[in-house]
């Protein structure tokens, strides 16, 4: 029974909260999708900043061995970045030799910047997904936990972590939108990374008890890549000369991103 239950939390948490959240980001909100970027960097900073660092430092773990893993994960995120740039680059140089009879010779700066700007979200997408599977993994285990302590306790948990994943699953579906090139890929990607929920509800069902000494290592690791999206890949792009007006709704829906984390995570944690 207690399995049971901690499979239908998990996937309802997992899942559900990212088919809520493509309602409002896919529906009512879809004609801001620039807006919707802006608040994806203020969700996935206040989510690593504001929800899984202070609980990773809350832990028993040494705040040196935290943070040198939060380096080590901004690092590889960035070799991961060089990676997908060099191998374009490569692709690019021996495509450029077949095509540039027939379409001239575009100007390299623009050329250049067009590849960078398109293979940088790339690879922020894969990194928003690497994140959102190892956080699923971390909130499978938290929710297992509490279900195995009272099944009340558990729905209470799941529910709170379906509510504090929308505001975030947005900010990711936005991201994914760009790299995936359609709403539908977007969805099927963050919704697979959602079932890793269901499999670290297994997980902590079966090794309740000795995964507790890994959540908050599990926690720093989802946090890296979320800061490496945010400030490598969303801000750059938002960095942009506007208007006052536009400048203005610009922050205000960054600050809309991180207002909404900042609440759900303390309604959440109330409960």
């Amino acid at each position: 029974m207690t399995l049971i239950a901690i499979l239908m939390g998990t996937i309802a948490a997992g899942v559900g909260s990212v088919w809520l959240a493509a309602v409002l980001a896919m529906g009512a909100l879809a004609r801001f999708t620039q807006h919707m970027l802006s608040m994806a960097a203020g969700a996935l900073m206040a989510t690593a900043f504001l929800h899984l660092l202070p609980e990773a430092f809350e832990s028993q773990a040494q705040a040196h061995t935290l943070f040198g893993l939060l380096l080590a994960g901004l690092v590889f995120f960035f070799l991961l970045d060089k990676a997908e740039l060099w191998h374009h680059g490569h692709e690019h140089h021996h495509g450029g030799e077949a095509h540039g009879h027939d379409h001239g010779h575009a100007p390299h700066g623009d050329d250049h910047h067009h590849h960078h700007h398109d293979h940088g979200r790339l690879t922020g997408g894969w990194a928003v997904l690497a994140g959102d599977s190892v956080h699923a993994f971390g909130d499978g285990i938290l929710i297992a936990s509490a279900f195995v302590a009272d099944l009340r306790l558990g729905a209470v948990t799941a529910l709170a972590v379906l509510a504090h994943e929308v505001p975030h699953h947005m900010g990711d579906l936005a991201v994914l939108q760009m790299t995936s090139g359609t709403r539908r890929a977007a969805l099927v990607k963050v919704s697979l990374a959602g079932t890793v929920t269901a499999l670290g509800g297994l997980a902590g069902y079966a090794l309740l008890g000795q995964l507790d000494d890994a959540l908050p290592y599990f926690l720093v690791a989802a946090s890296s890549s979320f800061i490496y999206v945010a400030l490598a890949d969303l801000i750059p792009q938002l960095q942009k000369r506007l208007g006052l007006r536009a400048t203005i709704a610009q922050v205000a829906w960054l600050l809309a991103g991180i207002t909404l984390v900042t609440v759900v995570s303390g309604l959440a944690h109330s409960h």
